[in-house]
């Protein structure tokens, strides 16, 4: 669903209120079909734009805005003209200090710096994009409609507060990682990289290893060849010396 005129969002009680920032035509239908699939049926409620000004209109945060709609969660892309999703998970977090809005960021890029960055800023997570459906569990454990009322934070929430104070990306579990189809298309190819590495290097070492293998067989033969020698001077200079 795109965002229309104004109009708050109602929908059933339960189930999440998404507003999708991106760009990308091609990444929001992506977004917008996971999210809408058999899978997630009754889930999520998605409103879609093409940019982070239209969100910040769309929450009433642009110019004293219009009429404030009840979102549970922002999903917003990073590199986008203009405005970008770092710019708008600012504005959001600074505007909405009493009652704030969770911001999950996605990006097609994994740099730690970014990552970082914008759980610093105060992004709950940080999904590579595109989003897949190992990514819909997370997008659940972030929304304000799925956090528990309990003193325990949400999964990705104490996740994200962790990786702040270690001022490291927040990353998958290695268990999760590794059970995941990309977990172990990843792994797979960490030993490929390893594999390579360690092929290539012995690559550049075999001609030296070469070398030191003729160098030790000639040492070898000379010494051989020296002792032979000494062995039958010896005997020719006794020889001489008798007659």
């Amino acid at each position: 669903m795109e965002a229309g005129g104004a109009g708050g969002v109602e929908v059933e009680k339960g189930v999440m209120r998404v507003l999708l920032v991106d760009d990308s035509p091609v990444d929001r239908r992506v977004a917008q079909l996971l999210l809408s699939s058999n899978s997630c049926a009754g889930s999520f409620h998605v409103i879609a734009v093409d940019s982070a000004k239209k969100a910040m209109e769309f929450l009433g945060l642009k110019d004293g805005g219009g009429k404030e709609q009840a979102i549970d969660m922002v999903l917003t892309d990073y590199c986008m003209p203009e405005m970008t999703g770092y710019d708008l998970l600012k504005a959001i977090k600074a505007l909405t200090p009493l009652k704030p809005i969770p911001v999950i960021v996605m990006s097609s890029e994994d740099e730690p710096q970014r990552i970082s960055r914008c759980l610093n800023a105060g992004a709950e997570d940080f999904i590579v994009k595109p989003l897949q459906s190992k990514d819909v569990q997370r997008l659940r454990n972030c929304s304000t409609a799925a956090r528990p009322s309990s003193k325990g934070a949400a999964p990705c929430e104490a996740a994200a507060v962790a990786s702040k104070r270690n001022n490291k990306p927040l990353v998958l579990p290695a268990s999760a990682a590794a059970t995941s189809p990309s977990g172990r298309r990843a792994n797979l190819a960490g030993v490929a990289m390893v594999l390579h590495s360690s092929s290539v290097e012995l690559s550049q070492y075999l001609p030296l290893l070469l070398k030191l293998v003729v160098l030790v067989y000639a040492v070898l033969c000379l010494g051989e060849l020296l002792h032979r020698w000494s062995s039958g001077g010896r005997c020719s200079l006794s020889l001489w010396c008798a007659a």
